[in-house]
C-alpha cells in the first residue's frame, strides 16, 4: 500500500519558518523524483518545488525561489521542504507527490505527471 504522509504544517507569523516533511512507504522512493504542491482556498493546485531521485537537481516555482529548499533522504524514505521568510500568500494546504516515471532527469511541474499524493498539511501564515 502506497502512503505519503505530510507533517510539519501549522500557524506561523509572516517572516517565520516552517519545515514540512513527507514520509513515504509502499513504493521504490529512491527511484522517483518527488515534488511539493500547494492549494490555497479558491485557487488551483500549484507547483512549489521538485527534486530528482538522486538529489542532483531541484526545481522551484518563481514565487518561492530563494526562500524554500527541498531535500530528500533516500535511506529514510523522506522528503522535506524548508520554508523561510514566509508570506501570507504562502498560506495553503501543502501536498507531497511522487513522479510517474522512474529516474526522470528533467523535473516536471505539471501535477498530472505525479501519480501518488499525500493528504496534505495546512500552512497558515499570519500578517
Amino acid at each position: 500500500q502506497v502512503q505519503l504522509v505530510e507533517s510539519g504544517g501549522g500557524l506561523v507569523q509572516a517572516g517565520g519558518s516552517l519545515r514540512l516533511s513527507c514520509a513515504v512507504s509502499g513504493f521504490s522512493f529512491s527511484r522517483y523524483a518527488m515534488g511539493w504542491f500547494r492549494q490555497a482556498p479558491g485557487k488551483e493546485r500549484e507547483f512549489v518545488a521538485a527534486i530528482t531521485w538522486d538529489r542532483a537537481n531541484a526545481l522551484y516555482a518563481d514565487s518561492v525561489k530563494g526562500r524554500f529548499t527541498i531535500s530528500r533522504d533516500n535511506a529514510k524514505n523522506t522528503m522535506s521542504l524548508h520554508m523561510n521568510s514566509l508570506k501570507p500568500e504562502d498560506t495553503a494546504v501543502y501536498y507531497c507527490a511522487a513522479d510517474t516515471a522512474p529516474y526522470r532527469k528533467v523535473l516536471v511541474s505539471t501535477s498530472t505527471l505525479y501519480r501518488y499524493w499525500g493528504q496534505g498539511t495546512q500552512v497558515t501564515v499570519s500578517s
